[in-house]
């Protein structure tokens, strides 16, 4: 059986504060880092990791060193840029409702993910989809039949990515809602991609 388990960062002081982060260098909270080593357990006596995967971004590289430094025996992970967040450029370090009231055309009951901008220095929604689509052609390319994958990434790449496996138009899943901070989602890969679970916090059993 080959297995992908993405997995969304820890918590950060900007979301903690409702902050834009795109692809700021947000740190980690203690609540963030007792979340990654509560996964890392769980992961260590759950599963047999063959590969690991990691948006560059430095609250995804701080969950992932905190979740192999607790699991044990996890493999170095590959930093892979096309995993971040969507880029917010200037937005960034504003809180989202401050971003928000600049455009009164943005329906508020939509994530901000989905705001119909282009930020200076950042990404348009196209962009980022595209980018998204890409990135999970060479996550599900580079995994071995019979593996055991983490990737570790950001919650409007899980969103989308969600879409590709359910047939949803990609910026009606972007809307959602984000998974919770150091939630699961289960892929299984053998034959046509299975999402299996979305959003999962086992290691809260």
């Amino acid at each position: 059986m080959t297995t992908l388990l993405l997995v969304r960062h820890g918590e950060t002081d900007w979301n903690h504060e409702g902050r834009v982060q795109g692809w700021a260098a947000a740190e980690l909270t203690d609540r963030g880092r007792e979340q990654a080593q509560a996964l890392g357990a769980w992961l260590g006596g759950a599963h047999t990791v063959d590969r690991v995967r990691s948006s560059d971004l430095e609250r995804t590289r701080a969950t992932t060193a905190t979740v192999r430094e607790t699991a044990g025996g996890l493999p170095a992970p590959e930093l892979d840029p096309s995993l971040r967040e969507r880029g917010f450029g200037v937005y960034q370090g504003f809180l989202a409702e401050e971003v928000v009231d600049r455009f009164p055309d943005h329906d508020r009951s939509n994530s901000i993910l989905t705001l119909g901008v282009d930020p200076l220095n950042g990404e348009s929604v196209g962009a980022f989809i595209g980018r998204v689509e890409r990135a999970w052609q060479g996550v599900t390319d580079a995994v071995v039949d019979g593996e055991t994958a983490v990737v570790v990434t950001h919650g409007g790449v899980l969103k989308l990515v969600r879409g590709l496996l359910t047939n949803r138009k990609l910026r009606d899943a972007l809307s959602r809602s984000s998974p919770p901070n150091c939630s699961v989602t289960e892929v299984r890969l053998d034959g046509t991609p299975e999402l299996v679970r979305f959003g999962a916090t086992p290691w809260r059993d």
